[in-house]
């Protein structure tokens, strides 16, 4: 005995004569404005000393989340990636003697303002023993550029395949399937870092505070990709 899932016709994986198929691939790829800058940070401190150690690298750590702090909502956010504290063994004698002490603690900033990013970069390098690095830009990920991006690769998708449809006589009937590859945007952009910049300790009296460094922020690539299958009318062949 038969069940009505067997006389049930299944869609075929191909077109048919009366039915061709079409299959297309749709992109689109936007040049946008980045919306993030982010700036790594690492504080570092070096003593013969343990507890020295770590006391003068909490306070130069205090130092660089407070500026941090004082830009207000320029800096959306603020994350402490690692912490160590190394003891370097001396290479002579025998046993373990420890040498010295190295110590570091690693942020990442995220800036949505952009306007104080060169001071706060220059101001962030001229602290003792501190190392930044960026800035790396970005798009949000709920960004609209991401949403744009893949309207324009569906809309090509569907004008690559009304020109074939047209180049044989045909016109688009049905839309079959639509799948999306997804939106991608490349993180943190390609532009090399401005930093490295970093401020050994120094003796004698303060120095005269470095200029802002103009940064330009770099254009983001957004990309989207679809294929989609479409049915026409036969072609006038």
């Amino acid at each position: 005995m038969t069940t009505p899932e067997q006389h049930t016709p299944r869609p075929l994986p191909y077109g048919t004569p009366e039915h061709p198929r079409i299959a297309v691939r749709g992109e689109a790829r936007l040049e946008v404005e980045p919306e993030l800058a982010h700036l790594g940070i690492t504080v570092t401190a070096r003593g013969t000393d343990r507890n020295t150690t770590l006391t003068d690298l909490t306070r130069r750590n205090n130092q660089v989340l407070d500026l941090l702090k004082t830009t207000g909502d320029a800096v959306e956010r603020i994350e402490t990636g690692t912490f160590t504290l190394t003891p370097q063994l001396s290479d002579k004698g025998r046993g373990e003697r420890v040498r010295a002490y190295h110590g570091t603690v690693h942020h990442t900033a995220t800036l949505n303002d952009f306007t104080t990013l060169g001071e706060l970069t220059t101001r962030l390098a001229d602290l003792d023993l501190t190392r930044v690095d960026g800035p790396w830009w970005a798009l949000r990920p709920d960004s609209p550029a991401h949403r744009e991006a893949r309207r324009q690769a569906v809309r090509d998708a569907v004008q690559r395949a009304r020109e074939y449809a047209e180049a044989l006589g045909a016109r688009l009937v049905a839309l079959l399937e639509l799948a999306d590859e997804g939106a991608e945007n490349t993180p943190y952009g390609g532009m090399p870092p401005v930093a490295g910049l970093s401020r050994a300790a120094g003796y004698g009296g303060a120095p005269e505070p470095a200029p802002a460094l103009d940064l330009e922020p770099q254009r983001q690539t957004v990309y989207a990709q679809v294929n989609a299958r479409l049915t026409m009318t036969p072609p006038a062949l």
